[in-house]
């Protein structure tokens, strides 16, 4: 959640993790609202499975925000860049048994390790570079700036999607996310039925 929360540079982003998958991420511009409107609309990307989830802010919550947290369904983890006046103590008080977490941005990913049977594997991170200039568009129809952000978020959020993810974004917020499937087919199903017709 707190890598990704730092995926989209010079963007106010939440980040809502559920199992270990993203179930919603919004990076907005400052213009369209900030940190807090980030995070209403990572929430409301899909709220039933926010419940007891991970929330990650790039950014200093304020009052404002903190009671926003408060008012939605708990999050069991709370993390973000720092916290402004009165913003952290509200969420102690009303949230007893959230942890709140401040935190550097992330460095670089450092190898990973996976346990296996006699020993570990050691794995380099999955770097995900959204690089326009890579990518072949298909259709005749090239695609807008507004959808190549959008198609430069779907890719950062799937590569922190577990097994055939599927990822739907409309407007700077993934709306849809299939993941843990074992068909694509399925993964896809679940996320156009997340997304309900907002992609």
């Amino acid at each position: 959640a707190w890598r990704l929360a730092h995926a989209f540079p010079g963007r106010p982003t939440a980040v809502v993790v559920k199992h270990a998958n993203p179930c919603g991420v919004a990076a907005v511009d400052d213009a369209d609202g900030g940190l807090a409107e980030a995070y209403e609309r990572a929430f409301d990307a899909d709220p039933k499975s926010a419940f007891g989830g991970v929330v990650a802010l790039n950014g200093v919550v304020d009052l404002a925000l903190a009671e926003s947290l408060v008012a939605n369904p708990k999050a069991d983890v709370l993390i973000a860049a720092g916290y402004g006046d009165g913003a952290r103590e509200l969420l102690v008080r009303k949230r007893k048994n959230m942890r709140v977490l401040e935190a550097a941005a992330p460095g670089p990913a450092a190898y990973g390790l996976r346990r296996v049977d006699g020993g570990f594997l050691v794995q380099t991170p999955d770097a995900v570079e959204a690089d326009r200039e890579g990518w072949q568009v298909v259709t005749r129809r090239q695609p807008t700036e507004a959808e190549w952000r959008d198609l430069e978020m779907a890719w950062s959020v799937c590569a922190a999607v577990s097994s055939n993810a599927i990822v739907f974004v409309e407007g700077g917020r993934a709306v849809g996310i299939g993941a843990g499937q074992q068909s694509r087919v399925d993964a896809a199903e679940l996320a156009a039925a997340k997304a309900a017709g907002r992609a």
